[in-house]
């Protein structure tokens, strides 16, 4: 009984970018009634906005700014999995997105630690003709990054 209560003491955190961040198409049905903790943060990698409507991160230096959100029930990762096209058992290059652990940072540069995120492989952004987003910064609402 132990290891289960351990089990879902854990917090499982997730950087999100895209539609998944507070605001956006996908919070509402992903994340709002789950999410316990929600952090403006930075990751390093490059962002594309993709002409499908809904953008795509790639491994890079580039600040890229988005939210920390912290759930208690580790099964969020499943749903999230799979409206990301992610399965664990597939190889890395039939997967739409990875989910991958990356350290996260404050705006100022702190870091907040280690968190998921879901990446894409620079050959699929090229694919679906991506473009980068030098500001670091996504939104389908229109929102600017402050």
């Amino acid at each position: 009984m132990t290891e289960l209560n351990a089990k879902f003491s854990e917090q499982v955190r997730v950087f999100v970018y895209g539609t998944l961040k507070p605001g956006e198409a996908n919070y509402q049905k992903y994340c709002a009634d789950k999410v316990i903790n929600v952090n403006r943060a930075v990751i390093l990698g490059k962002l594309f906005g993709l002409p499908v409507g809904y953008p795509a991160i790639t491994l890079g230096q580039n600040q890229v700014h988005g939210y920390l959100l912290s759930f208690s029930d580790p099964e969020v990762l499943h749903a999230l999995d799979h409206l990301e096209d992610y399965q664990p058992t597939r190889p890395m290059s039939e997967n739409f997105y990875n989910r991958q652990q990356v350290e996260v940072y404050t705006q100022q540069g702190e870091s907040l630690g280690w968190a998921w995120v879901y990446l894409m492989s620079l050959e699929l952004v090229d694919q679906l003709n991506g473009t980068l987003l030098d500001n670091g910064w996504w939104s389908g609402c229109g929102l600017k990054a402050k």
